[in-house]
């Protein structure tokens, strides 16, 4: 909506951003592929998932409530944040929460956390795969953020891009429910959104091929991405690319763009 509106009590409208990344690496041996799993397991633990969590909640203006977060075994990471639009007062607080001090409510239980916010939610998932027979490994990241009431989700894309490999992304940002104004007159949308690109930064958007599915009737909009330009080096695990022939250098590519294909159509093509 173009002015401000007037709400009557509760803005009941629920923003949820679903935000879903691949990234790609050619990790040739079965032994490549171990160490790269444990690779990834270290960069993306869930301290460090947590701490980016706890930045996108800073970037919609959320407060922290409780924090949950878990390594898995034998790889893969969870974080889940309850968060609240407005500042809760301590008194109002429930003392089982932790608000990020996990030391203080659970000293015992320091492995396991859980965050969350007043009608809203932020989460992450990571899942590494690999396949003895396939020499392009993948690492995938499953990001949620729920709010209700004025915050928004959408401000956190481009810090979200730039904080993981992304070299397939999908986007859906769904509106649900609706509000009313001081009349009592129903809002099921209370901004302006034809797309989902609106939000991303366009020297962000020149690097990607992006397509948009959008059903404005529903308040659904969804976006893929995939890179366009391949920095061989980038994606090679545990080998150098002035270490292989240009023959060889041009078939991992094909590879490496091969997958990215697959996973950006969500079929397979090859």
């Amino acid at each position: 909506m173009s002015e401000k509106l007037s709400l009557y009590g509760f803005n009941n409208l629920t923003k949820t951003l679903s935000f879903n990344i691949y990234d790609v690496c050619y990790a040739k041996s079965e032994q490549d592929q171990i160490e790269y799993l444990a690779y990834i397991d270290e960069q993306y633990n869930s301290e460090r998932l947590t701490k980016i969590l706890c930045q996108v909640t800073e970037l919609i203006g959320a407060h922290i409530l409780n924090i949950s977060k878990q390594d898995y075994e034998p790889q893969g990471a969870s974080v889940n944040i309850l968060i609240a639009e407005q500042e809760v007062a301590e008194e109002e607080v429930d003392l089982t929460c932790n608000r990020g001090d996990f030391d203080k409510i659970f000293p015992l239980y320091r492995d396991t956390v859980h965050a969350h916010l007043d009608k809203s939610h932020v989460t992450v998932h990571t899942f590494p795969e690999s396949h003895p027979e396939n020499v392009i490994s993948t690492f995938r990241v499953d990001i949620d953020v729920q709010t209700c009431g004025t915050v928004s989700p959408l401000k956190t894309l481009d810090f979200l891009i730039s904080s993981f490999d992304s070299d397939i992304i999908t986007i859906d940002y769904r509106v649900r429910g609706f509000t009313r104004d001081m009349r009592g007159k129903k809002y099921f949308m209370d901004h302006d959104i034809r797309s989902i690109q609106e939000y991303i930064d366009k020297s962000t958007l020149a690097r990607y091929d992006i397509i948009d599915t959008n059903v404005y009737q529903a308040n659904f909009f969804h976006t893929k991405m995939k890179i366009k330009d391949i920095d061989l080096q980038t994606y090679l695990f545990n080998t150098d690319v002035a270490d292989i022939m240009p023959h060889e250098a041009l078939d991992i590519t094909n590879k490496l763009r091969k997958e990215m294909t697959e996973i950006y159509s969500g079929m397979n093509i090859y």
